[in-house]
């Protein structure tokens, strides 16, 4: 395998644009007063993220996968990210042990 200077660059640009990102927000968040509102309207983003994963998986695979989808979205809404995911993991692998 050889290393090609043009594409190291470009990842390196990409990890620089990802890593200015991330911290620009938290930077910039800590100027801002949010109000209630806006405060749950940032806490709903992960769980629409996560959705938006996992539903294309949802519409294109077998029934285990379709209902370890629906229990992920449902725990998303309590729950926290790594806890819903790891549930709905948890949920196919037993539906999948099952037969289902």
């Amino acid at each position: 395998m050889t290393l090609d200077l043009s594409t190291l660059a470009a990842i390196l640009a990409m990890a620089a644009a990802t890593i200015l990102t991330r911290i620009s927000g938290l930077v910039l968040l800590r100027y801002v007063t949010l109000s209630k509102r806006q405060k749950r309207a940032l806490g709903a983003i992960p769980p629409a993220v996560l959705m938006a994963v996992v539903t294309p998986t949802a519409l294109a695979t077998g029934i285990a996968e379709s209902i370890a989808c629906a229990v992920t979205a449902l725990a998303a809404f309590r729950l926290p990210m790594l806890a819903a995911v790891a549930l709905g993991v948890a949920t196919v692998a037993a539906l999948r042990f099952m037969g289902v």
